[in-house]
């Protein structure tokens, strides 16, 4: 007990000695705090895109809800469905229903090209016509400037999301649909969702400007609850009047979002280990240097009766703290400087952009934090058990 007792009492004693000599230190400690920071501010920026872009897509999707496709479509550009399969799909069994019928929309999926603001650069944007029944389906839809679009006249409400982000989309401007221009006459939320990145419209409306006569490409439906789901789904694909597919809600946005939330999680994971790399080489000039220079203190400790675990640990101690400096430093200021930032980037899935918020969690900020502690630690081994073996003699006649 009186051993264990003596060796933690060296090593607090040894790192005690590293942390009082870090302001004679002080340039390269600061350059490996500050490497280290950088490394996990653009780390924890870069995977905060992805897991806006997921945040958008898991808020744009209810437990209730069911996407109805084509037999064989993955996303609604690839979809078709006529006018008499869209009535047999609101008939199912297992949809909640108001006096109006099924809450079911048939929908028409288009793109439109406008300007992005930040960049003025072309950018496709969705043109979605719905039926009434989709401000039910989406019921976290919400007008907040201006007004609905009348049924049956050439008008549109624009999401929250692409009204900052594209240009030409204010209350009260117009845009190019099918060379005409149609007014925007509202601005909507929708929670957060996908849907903030769309403009709306009368769905008769825009199938005569596209000529797309009585065809859709999605239904949209509230089910009475998530179970009913089996019983919906099983309905469809037992008609043989129908040639389609149905899927939830959440299973629809988690295959629109999986390509690009793994791409730029890729993207954002390769940028931070080929930093991470240029880190550990500072953590590790650092270290030898802060060795180096107390080497004749090392060995006169070693002496004196203090044992290599406790000086390795001290030297790895003094690394990882200021790993975990630059660590906080990093993940704070990306936090500070992100989270909640605005952008659009391009769904490779519809090839239409999407509007999203950078999500700076905390899950992901601990992961950074990590991340620095792996390069601390790796930049502080070499150097401690090259001070740990380094020959009591030759280190005490180094001037």
């Amino acid at each position: 007990m009186a051993g264990a007792f003596n060796w933690f009492s060296q090593i607090a004693s040894i790192t005690a000695v590293n942390l009082r000599s870090l302001p004679q230190r002080k340039g390269s400690s600061v350059t490996a705090v500050f490497g280290i920071a950088g490394v996990v501010a653009v780390m924890v920026s870069v995977l905060s895109i992805a897991q806006g872009i997921l945040q958008t897509m898991d808020n744009s999707a209810s437990a209730d809800n069911v996407v109805v496709l084509r037999s064989g479509a993955n996303t609604e550009m690839m979809s078709g469905l006529v006018g008499d399969d869209t009535r047999i799909i609101a008939e199912g069994p297992g949809l909640a229903r108001n006096a109006a019928g099924a809450i079911a929309s048939a929908e028409l999926f288009v793109i439109i090209n406008l300007l992005k603001k930040a960049t003025g650069t072309d950018a496709n944007v969705p043109l979605r016509g719905v039926e009434s029944a989709a401000f039910e389906v989406r019921d976290k839809f919400n007008i907040i400037e201006g007004r609905m679009f009348e049924w049956g006249l050439n008008e549109v409400i624009v999401g929250v999301g692409a009204k900052m982000e594209f240009e030409g989309l204010e209350l009260g401007s117009t845009i190019p649909v099918a060379q005409e221009e149609w007014p925007v006459v509202g601005i909507f939320e929708a929670g957060g969702g996908l849907s903030e990145t769309e403009i709306w419209v009368d769905a008769a409306v825009l199938q005569p400007a596209y000529r797309r006569g009585n065809s859709y490409q999605s239904v949209i439906a509230k089910l009475e609850s998530p179970e009913s789901f089996e019983q919906f789904k099983d309905a469809l694909t037992s008609d043989p009047r129908l040639n389609v597919k149905a899927m939830r809600e959440s299973e629809y946005y988690e295959s629109q979002s999986a390509m690009l939330y793994n791409t730029i999680t890729g993207i954002g994971t390769f940028i931070a280990v080929i930093m991470g790399f240029g880190a550990i080489f500072g953590a590790l000039n650092t270290m030898y240097t802060a060795v180096s220079s107390r080497a004749r203190e090392i060995a006169t400790l070693r002496a004196l009766g203090f044992h290599s675990g406790p000086v390795i640990i001290s030297i790895m101690a003094e690394s990882l703290l200021l790993a975990l400096a630059g660590g906080v430093l990093g993940a704070v200021a990306a936090w500070w400087v992100f989270d909640g930032f605005r952008a659009a980037t391009l769904n490779m899935t519809s090839f239409s952009q999407v509007a999203f918020a950078f999500d700076v969690s905390l899950s992901l900020l601990t992961r950074g934090i990590l991340f620095a502690m792996v390069i601390g630690f790796i930049g502080g081994l070499f150097p401690a058990v090259r001070a740990a073996r380094q020959p009591v003699a030759s280190a005490l006649r180094e001037l």
